[in-house]
């Protein structure tokens, strides 16, 4: 769903990349960027609930800013490549499940949750690459995206620990695990129709 907002945002993303490109850091420098920012998210989430878990929230948000602005960087100064895509990608999965991590040590949601929320979140990614290694693309296929799953934790980790109150992180994950077991079902209907094609 954000990947069609981030489609129609097109020209805007496309200002925001070039205001980056003039600060003469690389794409890969930016990717740099926003995982030392997933790290202090991670870091945050696992001081546990209050102020730690709301500031942990905003680092998510930013690490997720700083993901759209190297792609964006990358086209600016036409510097798109595979290394940088498989950077980029890898960089995703690793901030992910740093911040499950960071929940599952900081205990500010049920353990099981969090466990079932990156199990289902990992698979999620899996399908999209496997299918798009034979040939089947699933780019914007699902209603749980990583954009999605990371925003609903972002923003609920703000509310939760600024009102203190940490259970909203438990509706927030079991939301994340609805959202990504549909993805699943969508994914794999999308791979088996192209798959048959």
């Amino acid at each position: 769903m954000l990947d069609s907002l981030r489609k129609s945002l097109s020209p805007v993303l496309g200002r925001l990349g070039r205001a980056a490109a003039s600060t003469g850091l690389s794409p890969s420098a930016w990717t740099a960027i926003g995982l030392a920012a997933s790290a202090a998210a991670a870091a945050l989430f696992g001081l546990g609930a209050g102020l730690a878990l709301a500031m942990a929230g905003v680092a998510l948000l930013a690490s997720g800013f700083f993901d759209i602005v190297d792609g964006q960087v990358a086209r600016a100064t036409n510097t798109q490549s595979r290394r940088g895509a498989f950077l980029d990608s890898v960089s995703d999965r690793v901030a992910e499940a740093a911040a499950f991590v960071g929940m599952a040590v900081g205990g500010v949601a049920s353990p099981q949750l969090v466990v079932l929320a990156a199990v289902l979140s990992l698979i999620v990614s899996y399908t999209r690459a496997r299918a798009e290694s034979l040939g089947v693309g699933l780019a914007g296929v699902g209603v749980g995206e990583r954009a999605e799953r990371l925003a609903i934790i972002a923003v609920a980790a703000i509310i939760a620990g600024a009102a203190q109150a940490p259970h909203i992180m438990d509706y927030a994950l079991a939301l994340v695990c609805v959202l990504a077991g549909i993805t699943i079902v969508q994914r794999a209907v999308r791979a088996h129709r192209g798959l048959d094609a």
